[in-house]
């Protein structure tokens, strides 16, 4: 019986061909350690859940959003210096902004990509 095709890394800009399964090459198995962690895992549970309606409910509009004049509801509390698994900083409200979805997932992609994350 024939075996599967390898299949490119997963991680953006790589090439480099591993075997079906697997999901990233071993230069970059380090970066993606945390990638199979749930979100409770992560800290997003149900303490999370509460402190986020909370702040969104104080905060109803996104950021981004208005200053650039438009009114739009804010679904999405962003941490504006990224955790990296910092509790200290994650349950810092200071560094929560309200944000629509489009605008933290531009975000996300930008500002907070390529980083190590330590949980």
């Amino acid at each position: 019986m024939p075996r599967r095709p390898n299949t490119p890394c997963k991680h953006p800009g790589c090439a480099k061909l591993v075997p079906h399964g697997q999901m990233y090459c071993e230069e970059h198995k380090p970066s993606h350690r945390y990638d199979v962690k749930t979100t409770k895992e992560k800290g997003y549970g149900r303490r999370w859940q509460k402190a986020r309606g909370v702040f969104l409910k104080a905060h109803p509009l996104c950021v981004k959003c208005r200053e650039e004049g438009k009114l739009v509801p804010a679904t999405v509390v962003d941490h504006i210096v990224p955790h990296r698994g910092d509790p200290v900083l994650f349950w810092d409200e200071g560094n929560w902004q309200p944000l629509c979805k489009s605008c933290h997932d531009s975000k996300t992609m930008t500002d907070d990509r390529y980083q190590d994350f330590k949980y």
